[in-house]
């Protein structure tokens, strides 16, 4: 049986080799079908010494811009914030958290925005969270079955419960109750997940990585060469719009990173290029 720190260390490892797996996949797209655009890697650590990470972002003709972060951090949460945290009900305070977390905001208006994220964290009490969704500007129906039949096959492998229920929690958190409507088609969203088999958890969590990384790229190849014009541009950049009002009056990962003094940059690499109102 693994120990903590062992756990700690395939986690780490893990996030790692996907992003290094991802971002050669997008460079790949970037290469056969824009240019020869590259992912610039920028190294950061927290200036309370407890940890740090790396920021990759890439622009370019396929991905606009296209962001790849990984980080490991660790340390004491506030003592208003800890109140929001399993595991800090009794006054000990001390986290580690470790993930990966991926927003790519494309060039053309036909290839959905996707997110992703995954995440390992420890307090007195340990679990994994994470998942991913995708945003269309023009809703696809096919892309919509690719994305999530990836995730349900993910989520069949581990619990016949599990796809239902996280779809069910994509579908209530990437909402915007100021504007009644949805984020896009939704995905699969989890936390807390500790069923007290930590390997089944962590090869699930890998699973959710594998196939949100295959079926985002498929969708993106059946989608790249399409014509699109001024209009449709518009409306993409509106669409990225109520994307920014999400990410920064909602999501918990933009609130976690701040409250635990991560990287700003970093955190707040999920906002477009450009939006619109």
């Amino acid at each position: 049986m693994e120990t903590l720190e062992n756990q700690k260390q395939l986690a780490i490892a893990w996030f790692a080799n996907l992003r290094n797996s991802i971002r050669q996949e997008f460079e790949k797209i970037e290469e056969l079908y824009g240019t020869s655009s590259k992912f610039k890697q920028i190294d950061w650590k927290k200036e309370d010494g407890g940890g740090g990470g790396e920021m990759s972002i890439m622009h370019g003709e396929v991905f606009e811009k296209v962001g790849v972060n990984i980080s490991t951090v660790y340390g004491e949460f506030s003592e208003n914030f800890a109140k929001e945290i399993p595991g800090c009900e009794n006054g000990d305070r001390q986290f580690w958290a470790s993930g990966i977390s991926l927003v790519a905001h494309m060039r053309s208006p036909h290839v959905p925005a996707a997110h992703f994220n995954t995440r390992m964290i420890v307090t007195t009490k340990q679990w994994f969270g994470g998942g991913g969704d995708l945003t269309p500007v023009f809703p696809d129906d096919e892309d919509t079955r690719i994305f999530h039949s990836r995730f349900k096959a993910a989520c069949d492998k581990f619990d016949p419960d599990y796809y239902p229920k996280f779809k069910k929690n994509c579908d209530e958190y990437f909402y915007l109750p100021h504007r009644n409507e949805p984020r896009g088609v939704g995905g699969i969203f989890y936390d807390y997940l500790n069923t007290n088999d930590w390997q089944k958890d962590f090869e699930f969590t890998m699973q959710v990585g594998v196939e949100f990384k295959n079926g985002f790229l498929e969708i993106i190849k059946r989608n790249v060469m399409k014509k699109w014009n001024e209009e449709e541009r518009v409306k993409q950049l509106q669409k990225r719009g109520r994307y920014v009002e999400f990410n920064l009056l909602y999501d918990r990962g933009t609130k976690f990173g701040l409250m635990t003094n991560g990287n700003t940059e970093a955190i707040l690499m999920s906002m477009p290029p450009h939006a619109a109102w």
